[in-house]
């Protein structure tokens, strides 16, 4: 995937990600409008037409509401590299379809608008500006069919219709 790189620092958590307001909202694509809203209010509009979102350590950290991943996809998020994950959000980012790896030697290199090629099979993320690449933990078979599946739910159902055959 290539996509323009969105930068954000550390301890960014689930609250920052989708505030408290708008977690009664039950539409997904509404809920991507207000994605990072509790710090960039025109992110939904910045990631429009896809984007990578590179953060610092402990990405997701706080409440465990799956709106985050949710909302972060919708708002046309299409993947997430961190220096490292809260791990709650990071089960619920697989399990919606979010991919999302952990690569500390990116975010110093990324600016605002970078173009990135991710390679989620490989793990792997260039740079285009500086035309660095650089390797993240790789994602394993099980994981990569989950998130290609579109999410657990989906992947699940995929199986059963299958079976059902």
């Amino acid at each position: 995937m290539n996509s323009k790189a969105l930068k954000f620092g550390d301890n960014i958590n689930t609250d920052i990600i989708i505030p408290g307001k708008y977690l009664t909202i039950t539409d997904e694509k509404e809920l991507g409008k207000h994605a990072m809203d509790g710090i960039d209010p025109k992110f939904a509009e910045k990631s429009r037409g896809g984007a990578v979102l590179v953060v610092g350590e402990n990405f997701g950290s706080g409440s465990s509401r799956e709106q985050a991943p949710i909302a972060l996809k919708n708002a046309d998020v299409k993947c997430v590299v961190a220096k490292s994950f809260a791990r709650i959000f990071y089960r619920n980012a697989i399990n919606i379809g979010l991919p999302v790896l952990e690569c500390s030697e990116l975010w110093p290199d990324v600016q605002d608008g970078d173009l990135l090629s991710v390679t989620l099979e490989e793990g792997t993320i260039k740079n285009s500006r500086s035309g660095k690449v650089f390797k993240a933990q790789p994602l394993p078979l099980f994981i990569l069919e989950i998130i290609q599946s579109g999410g657990l739910l989906n992947q699940l159902r995929q199986k059963q219709t299958k079976k059902d055959k």
